[in-house]
């Protein structure tokens, strides 16, 4: 069964990260590239995401020009997969646009809706009860 990463960003620059396994991560088997979906599918309520990329487990970024869902060899010269590249053009692997089960990690852009907000954490009151303070220490 498939499993993903998502990370889910928004236009503000915040993004959110979250997994999905095995009958909710069916949804985005098949999916390409540049596919809008609905985002209650990745349990964000109202909105709509756009695939943007990804790579699959031993790091091979997806890449939007080769098709389907394969690894293949392509001679380039920028873009992505291709960092630092200096003049020239190099063989690298890549994978394809589609978003099969070897897809470790999937990066989405939300085009509708908000994303949701993290529940702040309050520093538990135990741990200053427990520390003493200088002036304690002094006493004692």
């Amino acid at each position: 069964m498939a499993q993903f990463k998502l990370v889910v960003s928004d236009a503000t620059g915040r993004s959110v990260s979250q997994e999905l396994k095995d009958r909710a991560a069916q949804p985005l088997v098949g999916a390409r590239i540049g596919s809008v979906i609905d985002s209650s599918v990745i349990g964000i309520a109202g909105g709509k995401v756009k695939i943007t990329g990804g790579s699959d487990k031993s790091g091979t970024p997806m890449r939007a020009d080769v098709h389907g869902g394969v690894k293949k060899y392509v001679l380039m010269s920028e873009g992505v997969g291709a960092k630092n590249l200096e003049g020239g053009r190099v063989r690298k692997l890549v994978r394809g646009n589609m978003v099969t089960e070897e897809i470790y990690q999937l990066n989405l852009r939300l085009v509708e809706g908000k994303l949701p907000e993290k529940p702040k954490e309050e520093a538990p009151a135990a741990t200053e009860a427990a520390a003493p303070t200088k002036e304690e220490k002094k006493k004692k």
